[in-house]
């Protein structure tokens, strides 16, 4: 009897005195948090104060500038987090994953100005809906980060409100635009994942640029809600992390109908049970993957990252893979003349949105005001000369599945990949290395606004290598509408196959942190 009494103590003394495991942030996943949660390695506060010991270590000190505004309430969500999972024992899909989230993303906690010194102290009356599903699923908004000015810039990310945020492999060099600021804390170990926007490029290109995953999933099949627009019939709210597991977890959880985005009526019946069933070490094998040249030669591509891609299509075939030639018919002219320019209406209507509390509330203003860099100057003053709403003469300026201009290059796109039945077409994400800061003249070889962004196919950048000075170089896989599950087998087995991420060597282990 006496024995039967003193098991649980003795027990309970050794769960207490054993000792953990260390537990290092930089580089890990999702699923070693949730094992180390499991296993008592770690709580949720003391990972969550370790990504805030690594925030204030490194992020200005370095001049990397990737952060706007540190959320001061992560360690009491985390402590809410430890609490939840001691009462029940279960964890949820994000439990306790601290998130860099792009500071266009409304959050009804924080700041969100679109890197606007105009909407500086902006909190917007509830979150936006990607912001709300990572929430729900436990996920904790650790900071809100940089980004180029109102999304214009594919190449620089550099905003009124925190100046340009600098690459952490190389801090000469460039982030890319727009989600320059999640995609560089992301990579230098800040946060766990991140959300970005995607325009044109805005989150393969920064993902490419800092040797991290970025996935531009198809339109409609998550929700822009909430989301401060750039051109709201192109823009795409999506994951960008260290991994491919890490992302597809995040796409899993923001993949959906959303009532407040009619657009993503076309999900319906097109999202599966789950994304990871998808990753599959060997994905590759069998795959049938078409390599288009037509966007091999843009922008003067440097030779070092050619000879990375065809480093990547012989891994590819190693693997099992068929590779060959795709040429998209009538390339050049189905490209020409797809964007349109719906700045004015699109902010405008977000500014509405926010009632009575937002700091400006027309493009009219914002310019008045001057509160805005001087690189961005052009591109305001250019949409207040566009008078009333493009999109109200009919097909022209409407979205992915109502544009025939749109239908004709997406067809086009989708015949070449019919021709030879293959299951995605694969180019440079940019055909040249991150360019220097402040070499505009250098911003040349951005593949990723070409197709995507117009024919609202989903596209994946993973990481491809690195060229000289440390520079990372991305690959990306353009698939079908709402084949998100076969991007994620090929992308998964090049990952797994090569392993091209490492970490920034300039943003080390802290060796004073203590669990």
């Amino acid at each position: 009897m006496k024995i039967k009494l003193l098991l649980p103590l003795l027990l309970f003394v050794f769960f207490q005195c054993t000792p953990k495991k260390e537990i290092k942030i930089e580089e890990i996943t999702i699923s070693e948090i949730h094992d180390a949660l499991k296993n008592n390695d770690c709580s949720c506060v003391e990972l969550v104060q370790k990504y805030l010991d690594r925030i204030k270590a490194y992020d200005q000190s370095t001049g990397m500038n990737s952060i706007v505004v540190v959320n001061q309430k992560a360690l009491d969500v985390a402590k809410s987090l430890n609490d939840e999972f001691q009462s029940t024992g279960k964890l949820k899909k994000l439990h306790c994953v601290p998130m860099i989230v792009k500071d266009n993303f409304d959050t009804d906690d924080l700041q969100t100005a679109g890197g606007s010194l105009a909407m500086k102290g902006s909190i917007p009356p509830d979150d936006a809906h990607q912001v709300r599903k990572i929430r729900e699923a436990g996920a904790i908004i650790l900071a809100k980060s940089n980004m180029a000015e109102w999304a214009f810039s594919p190449m620089v990310s550099i905003s009124s409100i925190a100046g340009e945020t600098k690459n952490p492999y190389n801090l000469e060099h460039t982030t890319a635009g727009s989600s320059g600021g999640t995609a560089a804390a992301v990579a230098a170990n800040l946060g766990t994942n991140g959300l970005g926007s995607d325009t044109g490029n805005s989150i393969r290109g920064p993902s490419s640029h800092n040797a991290s995953v970025g996935l531009r999933s198809t339109m409609g099949l998550t929700s822009r809600d909430g989301i401060i627009p750039l051109y709201l019939r192109n823009d795409v709210g999506g994951p960008m992390g260290r991994t491919v597991e890490d992302a597809v977890r995040v796409l899993e959880v923001i993949a959906g109908y959303d009532p407040a985005d009619p657009l993503t009526e076309k999900s319906k019946g097109k999202v599966p049970e789950n994304y990871t069933q998808f990753l599959q070490a060997d994905g590759l094998k069998g795959a049938r993957i078409g390599v288009v040249k037509q966007l091999t030669s843009i922008g003067e591509p440097s030779s070092q990252i050619l000879q990375m891609f065809n480093q990547a299509i012989a891994d590819m075939k190693a693997q099992g893979a068929t590779i060959m030639e795709s040429e998209i018919e009538n390339f050049d002219s189905l490209r020409r003349d797809q964007w349109c320019p719906m700045f004015k209406v699109d902010l405008e209507n977000y500014l509405a949105s926010l009632g009575d509390n937002a700091p400006v509330k027309t493009l009219d203003e914002l310019v008045a005001s001057g509160k805005y860099s001087d690189y961005i100057e052009q591109n305001l003053k250019y949409f207040q000369t566009i008078e009333g709403d493009p999109s109200a003469d009919g097909i022209a300026c409407q979205d992915a599945f109502n544009d025939t201009k749109r239908i004709a290059f997406r067809n086009a796109v989708e015949a070449a990949m019919d021709d030879n039945k293959v299951d995605a077409l694969i180019y440079p994400s940019w055909n040249n290395p991150p360019a220097k800061i402040g070499d505009f003249r250098g911003y040349k070889g951005d593949n990723s606004q070409i197709i995507a962004p117009h024919t609202g196919q989903p596209a994946f950048t993973v990481p491809m290598g690195y060229s000289e000075g440390n520079l990372p170089a991305g690959i990306q896989f353009l698939g079908r509408m709402f084949d998100e599950p076969t991007l994620i087998k090929l992308i998964y087995g090049y990952e797994q196959a090569t392993k091209h991420r490492k970490s920034p060597a300039g943003f080390p282990e802290l060796v004073n942190q203590k669990d």
